[in-house]
């Protein structure tokens, strides 16, 4: 593996076994009094507005299904375009479709689309439901202009397919990216990932972030701060997530995985003990809290072993969709869809404690519905 990819392995929690989230975490018991501190609590006292997290629907989640929507090996646009439209019209309760989007976004908006690239090409979030997605906003009357789509690693977003080229008219950025040459830093000897984000809105952890020439540019910053990078706080209004659905070990990286270590720099140091807490805690931040009003979880194609990472062995396709504005309600449904599958290929034989640790934080953090009695399920299955 170059260094490079086994790098982005670590720092985004690709590694299973010995670098997986789960087996790096302490034992459940010795887990709060081994946790820095954070600043959590100035997060929690800047009041909510009408969009935060959980959203319009808490507690609702749809799943739709269809045996059809992988074609020759790839995800099918027309049969995702009509698993998106079911589950947003199930969703909002809606007869019409422009009517269900302008539940959450409108023509004013700068709408970000939050996908996830890391995994290359084979396990990125898929085209078919990206190009839906925007399709259904420009038929409910959001200008093109007004869409942007992002991640942490600009490079990513390129490797993937996530180019202008493919996306004409729309914006295509990372908080991280190089110039033509290749180089992170600039004629001044910064990274150019420091214009990109905003040291006035920070996750704060008593825990130092020490990174050598090589990995400091994945990281902009060492140091106790992750800043959120000014896509989150300055250029987008409101935000769709689309995540994958994948495992990382016995617990799983979709809605607020994505969101979290995809919207704040100096992310290696949170993981191990500080995993859960992050991705639950960075996603109460206003810049994360406050914008996200939908959650899109791409399963048409997802892993149940080796996440994020794309491992061929294990990548498979749920056929599904899973959409909610609760992201934490949508990761527990996620989570069970991930986990009958890791049963089913013998990779384990039940839930592990503590796979749910951070939505049951976020549940605490009043960011949406991580008891599964509490949640409103909508199983859709559509046929070929």
């Amino acid at each position: 593996m170059q260094r490079r990819n086994f790098f982005r392995s670590i720092a985004l929690g690709g590694m299973t076994a010995a670098l997986s989230p789960i087996a790096k975490a302490v034992p459940l018991q010795d887990q709060e009094k081994q946790k820095p501190a954070t600043n959590i609590n100035e997060a929690t006292a800047i009041p909510r507005t009408a969009h935060s997290m959980p959203g319009k629907y808490p507690g609702k989640v749809v799943k739709t299904s269809h045996p059809g929507c992988i074609v020759d090996g790839q995800p099918s646009e027309t049969v995702a375009y009509e698993m998106l439209k079911t589950s947003m019209l199930n969703l909002t309760g809606q007869a019409d479709l422009r009517k269900a989007w302008l539940e959450l976004v409108g023509p004013q908006d700068i709408i970000g689309l939050k996908v996830n690239p890391i995994a290359g090409k084979l396990l990125s979030t898929s085209h078919a439901v990206t190009r839906s997605i925007i399709k259904q906003l420009e038929e409910a009357g959001i200008p093109r202009k007004n869409l942007i789509i992002w991640d942490r690693r600009e490079e990513d977003l390129k490797e993937s397919g996530f180019t202008e080229e493919n996306y004409p008219g729309i914006k295509i950025i990372g908080t991280e990216y190089q110039d033509v040459d290749g180089s992170y830093i600039d004629k001044d000897g910064k990274f150019y990932g420091e214009s990109r984000i905003d040291k006035s809105q920070s996750f704060f952890v008593d825990l130092e972030g020490e990174y050598d020439a090589y990995t400091m540019p994945y990281m902009i910053n060492g140091g106790k701060h992750s800043y959120f990078t000014k896509i989150c706080t300055e250029m987008v209004t409101k935000i769709i997530n689309v995540p994958v659905i994948k495992n990382a070990g016995s617990t799983i990286t979709v809605c607020m995985k994505n969101l979290a270590f995809g919207s704040i720099t100096n992310t290696a140091r949170l993981h191990g003990p500080m995993w859960h807490d992050t991705c639950a805690c960075a996603c109460a931040f206003p810049p994360l809290r406050d914008k996200v009003v939908l959650n899109i979880a791409d399963g048409l194609t997802g892993c149940f072993d080796g996440g994020p990472s794309a491992n061929p062995q294990f990548i498979c396709h749920y056929n599904t969709l899973v959409v909610g504005t609760d992201p934490v309600a949508t990761d527990r449904i996620c989570y069970d869809i991930v986990l009958a599958k890791r049963i089913e290929e013998g990779i384990q034989d039940g839930e592990k404690a503590g796979s749910r640790a951070f939505m049951e934080t976020a549940q605490e953090l009043k960011l949406g519905v991580a008891d599964k009695d509490k949640i409103e399920l909508k199983e859709i299955n559509l046929q070929a």
